[in-house]
Parts: structure tokens; C-alpha cells; sequence
């Protein structure tokens, strides 16, 4: 439904359609920290360290799961959006915010559910333990026996240690 009559205003498209919480944003904006940003789409993860900038926000660093898979050593049949998956992209773009000059973030989990465990904190747990300093409570990151995969499948630990450890040597 359009607005119209001299008093009302056209909202904003993205806020129409559901897309963005533009006061949730603002509150990130005003603390100046680059952010960031955790995004599941249906068949893979993309994180980034986005810092504002007034003609558009720019991307510092960004990793996709499919990345995993290409460089280093993510096994081909495995998911690309599970828990391992999203924390070895979190894993990994830390290390390359850390090498970027950026060592502090705040998480941006846009309108994804803020669930204990999920794969955005899982992806959390990933740049925390990469050394991105981003606030966060310790009870909302997952297990250790979930980051590795043991729910999945027992073999899946030995494929997160190898890609981690790929990773680490990438960027060290």
C-alpha cells in the first residue's frame, strides 16, 4: 500500500521488505567498531569485517565456506553451512582482519535468529579464537564437541583440525 497525503513518508525499501533493521544498525554505527557481519544464506555462510564509510559501507575482509573448499582443504562431500563449516569461516576471517590491521569488531548478526549455539556464534567462536576481540557472552557459543563436528560424524573432526591448521599456515 502506498502512502499518501502531505503528512505520511515512504519507508525505506529494505525496512519494507524486511531486510534491514536500521535501528539496530544505527546503534552499531554509533560505536565506530567495524563490524563483524555473519550471513547464512540456503547453501553456504559469508562473513566479513564491514567498517562505515559515508558513501557505503566497506568490506575489509570477507570469507564464503566455498573458500574452504577451494584453498584449503575442506572436504568436497561435507556441508558448507553446518557448524564446523561456519566456525573454520569465522576461523578464518579473523586471521585475515588480524592481518588487515583490524583487531576489534562487534558482531552484526543482521535479522538472524539469536539462538545459543547457532552457526552465527558458531562463526562467533571462529574469530574469537582467531584473535578478533568482539564483545559476546560466553554462554551463547557452542559446545567444543559441536565446533568439531562429533555430532555429524566422528571423521569430521580430523577434516576441521587439518583446514584449521591450513588455514593458520596461510596466514601466519
Amino acid at each position: 500500500m502506498m502512502p499518501s497525503g502531505k503528512n505520511q513518508r515512504l519507508r525505506y525499501k529494505r525496512r519494507e521488505n524486511g531486510l534491514t533493521d536500521y535501528r539496530r544498525r544505527l546503534r552499531m554505527l554509533r560505536g565506530g567498531l567495524p563490524r563483524a557481519v555473519v550471513r547464512v544464506s540456503n547453501t553456504q555462510m559469508t562473513c566479513q569485517v564491514v567498517e562505515y564509510a559515508t558513501e557505503g559501507d566497506k568490506v575489509l575482509v570477507e570469507v564464503k565456506t566455498s573458500s574452504l573448499t577451494d584453498k584449503h582443504g575442506w572436504p568436497i562431500d561435507a556441508s558448507r553451512k553446518s557448524i564446523p563449516a561456519s566456525y573454520l569461516t569465522g576461523f578464518a576471517v579473523g586471521k585475515k582482519a588480524i592481518a588487515a590491521g583490524c583487531d576489534t569488531a562487534i558482531l552484526d548478526i543482521g535479522l538472524a535468529a539469536s539462538t545459543k549455539g547457532n552457526r552465527v556464534y558458531a562463526a562467533l567462536k571462529g574469530m574469537i579464537d582467531a584473535g578478533l576481540e568482539i564483545p559476546h557472552g560466553e554462554d551463547v557459543l557452542p559446545s567444543e564437541e559441536r565446533i568439531m563436528g562429533s555430532h555429524i560424524d566422528e571423521s569430521l573432526a580430523t577434516a576441521v583440525e587439518s583446514t584449521k591448521k591450513s588455514i593458520e599456515e596461510a596466514h601466519a
